[in-house]
């Protein structure tokens, strides 16, 4: 695809990298065969040309150089400044996030550069790996979806999902777990957009978290079941990323908003997690598979003692949980999967309770990736556990879930 772009993006894709990066670190030593369900891609530049129903070409997302030299996504009449989201893997100083990444050659080429990608996998120990969007397009495809001009939204929708397939997905299928995003203004053509890519192979989609934070109709609602009954057709896992409607939980604004917001991360899964279960969804869609992704693991086992404590003693939400389901703490270890990155303290007694419900990440290129050493905090982290247990852990639940194959030697 570089091969159609202009001379001037020509430049800027293949200019040299910034002094802010390292050189490439040597392949890491691996002590286990590794699928991450939580890793993420930017958007290349050359992404939706030729993807495009001709009347809206020049209306998709595109890249604009500004006086200062920066990078800059244009869609839609609104601007998109930060051009990596946060992609600081490789960087000489890891403690800076003042200074985004304002040019491709700002971050690592894996970033958004799908052979490269592969290069820095392998460096990492990585056999596989699901990529959430970036910046312009938001973890669950939101700002298509915000599009003032809904046939334009749902057409550069479709493209990105082409380019999944087509290139991101489809240049290595074994190492890229194919997941989608859809239009989330309309129920039923969000599900017929699932329900295309299913068909194509695709194996998941990224969905907001917390809907009605995005102005989106409430799960609550019932709104969102042709969605849902779509993804159980199809056995399309839905894939649940905090911050994917674009907000975190509030925060004192006299406070340290970066340091302060990140901790809350397991808090915010925690929340999902919550709005999901009551809303009864899994209920209506037993078999719903809800994997939530950069919110840790060691809220499982609380979620999982406070829902038990509600509807066999407290009686908070009895009346509203049928009597003839089952309870909610067990919808909870039915449905859900649940990521790690970094959870030393509460890995054991998440896995005791949910052994076949706990995946790994790496969350590359973002500030709380484990990138290039994945495999040595994963052992620091999995070493004292049976071997079965980390075999579950490290790939064996998201090679089942995800019906992802796994490599012919381990």
């Amino acid at each position: 695809m570089t091969d159609t772009l202009t001379s001037d993006m020509k430049t800027i894709v293949d200019e040299p990298l910034s002094e802010m990066l390292l050189p490439d670190p040597p392949p890491q030593e691996r002590h286990y065969t590794l699928i991450s369900v939580d890793d993420h891609l930017v958007e290349p530049p050359w992404l939706f040309e030729g993807r495009m129903p001709a009347r809206y070409a020049d209306m998709a997302p595109k890249i604009v150089e500004t006086d200062s030299g920066a990078l800059e996504w244009v869609f839609d009449g609104k601007t998109y400044a930060q051009l990596g989201f946060n992609a600081l893997v490789g960087r000489r100083d890891r403690d800076d996030f003042t200074i985004e990444p304002a040019r491709f050659s700002d971050m690592r080429r894996g970033s958004w550069d799908i052979h490269h990608r592969i290069v820095d996998m392998d460096i990492g120990g990585i056999w596989a790996s699901i990529c959430f969007p970036s910046q312009i397009t938001g973890f669950c495809g939101r700002v298509y979806s915000d599009c003032s001009d809904p046939d334009l939204g749902l057409a550069v929708t479709k493209a990105f999902n082409d380019w999944i397939y087509e290139e991101w997905w489809g240049s290595y299928p074994d190492r890229i777990i194919p997941m989608g995003i859809t239009w989330l203004r309309d129920a039923e053509k969000a599900a017929a957009e699932i329900r295309r890519n299913a068909e194509r192979g695709f194996v998941a989609v990224t969905l907001p978290e917390q809907p009605q934070n995005i102005a989106l109709e409430s799960l609550h609602s019932g709104w969102w079941d042709p969605v849902i009954a779509a993804c159980v057709e199809t056995d399309t896992v839905i894939c649940l990323h905090i911050g994917s409607s674009g907000q975190l939980l509030p925060a004192d604004p006299n406070g340290p908003s970066i340091g302060c917001g990140a901790t809350k991360f397991q808090v915010q899964a925690y929340s999902a997690c919550a709005e999901w279960i009551w809303s009864q969804i899994p209920l209506r869609f037993p078999e719903v598979k809800l994997a939530f992704s950069e919110g840790g693991v060691g809220w499982v086992p609380v979620m999982y003692d406070r829902l038990k404590h509600q509807i066999e003693i407290s009686g908070h939400g009895r009346s509203f949980w049928p009597k003839s389901e089952i309870g909610p703490h067990e919808v909870l270890l039915r449905n859900g999967y649940f990521c790690t990155i970094n959870d030393p303290s509460t890995i054991d007694s998440t896995l005791k309770l949910a052994p076949d419900r706990v995946m790994v990440e790496t969350d590359y290129p973002h500030a709380d990736s484990t990138w290039p050493d994945c495999q040595t905090h994963l052992h620091a982290m999995l070493s004292h556990l049976p071997d079965n247990d980390i075999a579950r852990l490290t790939y064996g639940t998201a090679s089942e879930l995800f019906r992802h194959p796994l490599p012919e030697s381990q």
